[in-house]
């Protein structure tokens, strides 16, 4: 079904249209164009699909891809020279250089929590670096992926970009296909599937997982801006972030205080979107029933819910142990969990022990631990005395490891992920140098010298 898109996009590449500079760029502007025509119908939509309100929209959604799509039009020029690399002397009178060519036909399936920024963000790599894209929005957000679709068929023809509306079949038919590269945002276990199937095919992929992400609070850390920062990250998008703080590994020394600054946080940002019932709404009722379950225990803040309205209150459990139920998974919803430490090489070896985690946040305000945590604990990236700024600066890569993803994105880190870099050595022909030669072994003492 999907096959006749897949061959259009395939001869639309061969014609190498999609190469040029000025045809990257151009697409770039029209894909903007597009955005912006149809701004307020996705911000109605976000609504429609979980209550997104239009600040948080755009915000989160809308704002980080215009910003996206400025700075590759700022630098595109740049990235997509043929970069000039040293040569050894071995290779005396060569040159090397590096050429950024794009992959060709590719595959973006975007998940549901960030519906908009998760779709397009990759899809303005795919661009900058020449390929063409066929776009599987989510199906769990209905109005948006049929926004993001209108978006597409304004700004493209069907041969350069794609928008592909369905459901697991629908990813199951495109991944049948042997795509050029594939990058896959979502959950670990489709990410596996997705590895799979591009493996048939021998087709390079990204995936961008998730993981439970901690962040650890030391004793000596500004526990009200640690507080602030941990609740702002957490309970935006109802929990519902890859990057969140899943649960707080704090030192028992100063539990109680951050619980007490956690709290009031809470209250002060989020109680009265949670009372007008204006709080987003978790994605569907399967999840809304899977991270209710975790609300037990200790609950220091919060633990009410509307199910007609799939809206969980901003939680807090304290005195939670890795035993807790919101332990066993990524919560991704608006429970937190906040255990306690009595030694930080223990919390460390605590951490080391689950799944590499998306991100990691550590606060305090002695560098060294800070650099000590960051060196000992293997993650995707993170932030100091912060949480989620890291992802939306375009100067820094984004992206997992083991079990929260392979590969990276944001702006330059974009480009090259949907480029290959061609290696290229330019040999002289003014003169020859017999050392690779067979008669080589006259030269044995100089290469010995040369190499040692």
């Amino acid at each position: 079904m999907y096959e006749s898109i897949f061959n259009k996009q395939k001869q639309f590449f061969q014609t190498k249209d999609t190469m040029s500079l000025d045809v990257r760029i151009k697409a770039l502007k029209q894909l903007k164009d597009a955005i912006r025509f149809y701004e307020d119908d996705l911000m109605f939509a976000m609504r429609a699909d979980f209550n997104k309100n239009e600040s948080d929209a755009f915000l989160t959604e809308i704002g980080i891809v215009y910003s996206e799509i400025n700075f590759h039009l700022k630098n595109l020029a740049d990235w997509a020279e043929p970069v000039n690399v040293k040569t050894p002397v071995t290779h005396f009178g060569s040159k090397s250089t590096i050429y950024k060519e794009p992959y060709g036909v590719t595959l973006i399936i975007s998940p549901w929590n960030y519906p908009f920024n998760l779709a397009i963000a990759p899809l303005v790599g795919a661009l900058s670096a020449g390929n063409t894209a066929i776009l599987k929005p989510s199906e769990h957000t209905p109005h948006v992926s049929e926004v993001i679709t209108k978006v597409i068929e304004l700004a493209f023809p069907e041969k350069y970009v794609a928008s592909i509306e369905g459901g697991i079949e629908t990813n199951q038919q495109l991944l049948s296909l042997p795509f050029d590269y594939i990058f896959y945002t979502g959950s670990s276990h489709v990410g596996k599937i997705v590895m799979e199937a591009a493996s048939k095919n021998l087709t390079p992929v990204t995936l961008e997982l998730g993981g439970k992400s901690p962040s650890i609070v030391t004793k000596d850390a500004n526990l009200k801006y640690a507080a602030k920062r941990i609740v702002w990250g957490k309970f935006m998008n109802a929990g519902q972030t890859c990057v969140a703080t899943d649960y707080i590994y704090v030192d028992n020394s100063v539990k109680d205080q951050l619980i007490k600054h956690l709290k009031h946080y809470t209250h002060k940002f989020y109680n009265k979107e949670f009372e007008q019932q204006n709080y987003m709404q978790i994605i569907n009722d399967d999840h809304f029933e899977r991270v209710h379950n975790y609300i037990q225990g200790d609950i220091a803040y919060g633990g009410r819910s509307h199910k007609s309205r799939r809206m969980i209150e901003p939680t807090i459990i304290q005195n939670a142990d890795f035993s807790h139920p919101a332990m066993e998974e990524e919560i991704f919803g608006p429970v937190l969990p906040v255990l306690g430490y009595d030694n930080l090489e223990k919390a460390m070896i605590d951490i080391r022990d689950l799944p590499d985690p998306l991100a990691l946040y550590i606060f305090t305000e002695n560098d060294k631990t800070a650099q000590h945590v960051i060196k000992s604990i293997p993650f995707g990236g993170g932030a100091i005395n912060d949480t989620m700024y890291h992802l939306a600066t375009p100067h820094l890569p984004f992206g997992g490891r083991g079990n929260s993803g392979m590969g990276k994105y944001h702006g330059r880190y974009s480009f090259d992920t949907f480029s290959h870099s061609k290696s290229i050595l330019k040999q002289t022909t003014l003169f020859d140098i017999p050392l690779r030669y067979p008669t080589y072994r006259k030269f044995q003492k100089l290469l010995k010298y040369i190499w040692k």
